[in-house]
């Protein structure tokens, strides 16, 4: 290079500087601006790179509003539904949480970034081992991701403080609610595939259920065992 030369902007940092601009709006203008409340799902959700885990194409869509696929015919959902979910469970950090349904990772990380530790099931092994990948790379150590049928839970690493389930079933898997702590949150989105579903958050008291409806939603139907049912 000749001395009067200069290098011009570095491509990938203006495209970081890009996504953390994109990031910051995200949550004023479609979390706080809403009813997401919890400085700390905020927080949490400042600091993790959704754009990492969408596929490269989708990138520049990575912060917008809405639910985007990301392979193997299953969606990332909508940043404001992932800060709703978050929020109703009321983690304050260091509980054992189980996801149902990782799909590309960014529910757990979220999670993991307010202090959780992350048991996560993906039906999906392409996923799961996609999704295992992307946290491992971003540093997320207290994610652990496996292949395997979310309804069954995981028995090993029973109970849990809260769950979250990320497909809908049209009713609880029994399993989820045997493996969930007295007093803890199950967040879920319940009914047809093809019809809308209502997000309920289910808390165990005194060994029963106590069922808030939250939402009306749009999720991807659980598959595998319930499917049975």
């Amino acid at each position: 290079m000749s001395p009067g030369a200069h290098a011009g902007p570095d491509p990938g940092a203006q495209s970081d500087a890009a996504h953390a601009q994109a990031r910051r709006r995200m949550v004023e203008e479609q979390l706080a601006s809403r009813d997401i409340t919890d400085s700390r799902v905020l927080d949490a959700m400042r600091r993790v790179p959704r754009h990492l885990f969408v596929p490269a194409g989708l990138r520049s869509q990575a912060y917008d509003d809405y639910p985007l696929p990301i392979g193997e015919g299953q969606t990332i959902s909508q940043p404001y539904i992932v800060a709703l979910m978050t929020q109703c469970l009321g983690l304050k950090g260091g509980e054992k949480a189980l996801e149902v349904g990782t799909g590309s990772g960014y529910q757990a990380a979220v999670l993991a970034e307010l202090g959780a530790r992350v048991f996560s099931i993906e039906i999906n092994p392409v996923l799961a081992a996609g999704a295992a990948r992307t946290l491992e790379e971003l540093g997320y150590r207290n994610v652990r991701v496996k292949a395997g049928d979310g309804f069954f839970g995981w028995p090993g690493e029973a109970p849990f403080d809260a769950i979250i389930v990320t497909a809908a079933p049209e009713k609880v898997p029994p399993a989820l609610f045997e493996q969930l702590k007295e007093g803890g949150r199950l967040i879920i989105p319940l009914g047809r595939a093809d019809f809308i579903q209502v997000l309920t958050l289910i808390t165990k008291k005194r060994g029963k259920p106590v069922s808030r409806e939250v939402l009306d939603v749009r999720f991807v139907p659980m598959t595998g065992e319930i499917r049975k049912e």
